[in-house]
């Protein structure tokens, strides 16, 4: 009886490293500093800290987040926004150098907004923009260099298309560009800007989003987890829960919005949702174990 229980243990325990993951255990993320992939990389950085594993977030712009992918230095990105970074999958994705793992979240909203009053003057789409060039001074207020989306707006001023190949781009991070928004706002000022879903900006801000820019921005769109190539063979339990994890508008927002109202960090925000809504984590913990091969689910909720 003793040696059969000590067959079995030692069956359990060679069972239990088959499934360790322990080779992959800091796990390296990248967040190009906007709002909602901090705070998807909370929830991402909450479940593997409880599972035992370490991430590991940079800040980094777009294209550097896509080298990186690309040179093994960073393995996972939760932030591909299409069809607005359209150039940078075709360039890193459709060759195989990057990998697009799983959908995270759909009917994403990405292109120039302005806010209600600038909207009630008569500007409903981009080719209104020019009608009222003096009042707007010429100027879109955009996000960080190298951003996608300021690439296409680069591209609009350069074919002079919507008549706007006198405007100036100006590139800020999120947070300085609506700053001027709100700025702006304040004086009723005439502003457009660059403007998605989800964000808290959606209810900070009374705003509307302009048409006319789907072909260099979509109609709606999706939001991708990307990994560098091999990360899912390489990490079969992290690549698991990458593929599992799904969030939603609602989601997202509400966890900015505690960001931004309440001055908590991501992490806690993320702890405090996922605390309230236990359930979500059934679906983005099956069959995945922690790092050393014990059954997540528990390990995870433990930290709660």
């Amino acid at each position: 009886m003793q040696k059969l229980t000590v067959i079995l243990s030692i069956l359990a325990l060679a069972s239990a490293n088959a499934y360790a993951d322990t080779s992959c255990e800091t796990v390296k993320m990248a967040d190009p500093g906007w709002s909602d992939i901090a705070a998807t990389n909370a929830i991402t950085g909450f479940l593997l800290t409880g599972m035992g594993y370490k991430p590991k977030v940079d800040t980094l712009a777009v294209p550097i987040t896509f080298g990186g992918l690309k040179d093994g230095k960073v393995d996972v990105f939760l932030g591909n926004w299409m069809p607005a970074q359209q150039g940078f999958y075709d360039k890193f994705v459709a060759n195989g150098d990057v990998v697009q793992l799983a959908k995270n979240l759909d009917g994403t909203e990405f292109t120039l907004a302005v806010p209600d009053y600038v909207w009630d003057a008569g500007v409903h789409d981009f080719a209104d923009l020019n009608t009222f060039a003096d009042k707007f001074d010429k100027k879109i207020y955009g996000i960080g260099s190298g951003a996608p989306a300021n690439i296409s707006l680069q591209e609009i001023i350069k074919k002079n298309d919507f008549n706007l190949g006198q405007w100036k781009l100006i590139e800020s991070s999120e947070q300085a560009m609506l700053a001027e928004v709100s700025r702006a706002v304040k004086k009723q000022r005439f502003v457009t800007f660059l403007g998605w879903t989800p964000h808290p900006m959606n209810v900070q801000l009374k705003m509307r989003y302009l048409k006319g820019g789907e072909q260099y921005f979509g109609d709606t769109g999706s939001v991708y987890t990307l990994t560098r190539k091999g990360y899912a063979q390489a990490c079969p339990n992290v690549g698991k829960l990458l593929t599992n994890l799904s969030f939603t508008q609602d989601m997202e927002n509400s966890i900015m919005a505690q960001v931004a109202n309440d001055k908590v960090s991501n992490a806690e925000a993320a702890k405090t949702w996922i605390k309230a809504n236990p359930a979500v984590l059934d679906k983005w913990l099956d069959g995945v174990k922690t790092v050393d091969g014990k059954d997540a689910l528990a390990a995870v909720k433990a930290q709660l």
